[in-house]
């Protein structure tokens, strides 16, 4: 398990409204991202196929998205080499600050160890800090 927490300069309704805004549209939010398609959507969860593309690599992956204030889960249904999820929570500090936690927990599929990319998720996290302090 991977975790980085921020602080950002706007309000928990702020934060939350743009990490629902996410589901649909996280090319918005995290880097590398296109081709997003919603295949599913109620009130309980959101089935989200989408391409991720890294100077690696390039995947298509399918995640079940669940979300209850002030946490979205991100669970991999189908991806080539990865299980897990990661959990993106925001937590009240003032009226005019937000923490902000992504948490990754993949796993490798073949080997079942653990898989933790800190400089991918930090990039995840401050892409996501800068679209909400700015928009």
């Amino acid at each position: 398990m991977t975790e980085f927490t921020v602080t950002l300069n706007a309000s928990l309704e702020k934060v939350w409204s743009h990490l629902l805004n996410k589901i649909e549209h996280p090319e918005n939010f995290v880097p590398g991202v296109s081709d997003v398609i919603i295949s599913e959507k109620n009130t309980e969860f959101v089935i989200r196929q989408m391409t991720v593309t890294t100077p690696e690599t390039t995947t298509i992956l399918k995640e079940k998205i669940t979300f209850i204030p002030y946490k979205v889960r991100f669970l991999l249904l189908e991806h080539p080499t990865m299980e897990g999820y990661v959990d993106n929570d925001a937590k009240f500090v003032s009226e005019e600050e937000t923490e902000m936690t992504f948490t990754t927990n993949w796993n490798d599929k073949t080997s079942k160890t653990a898989i933790g990319n800190l400089e991918l998720l930090k990039s995840a996290v401050l892409k996501t800090k800068k679209y909400i302090e700015e928009n």
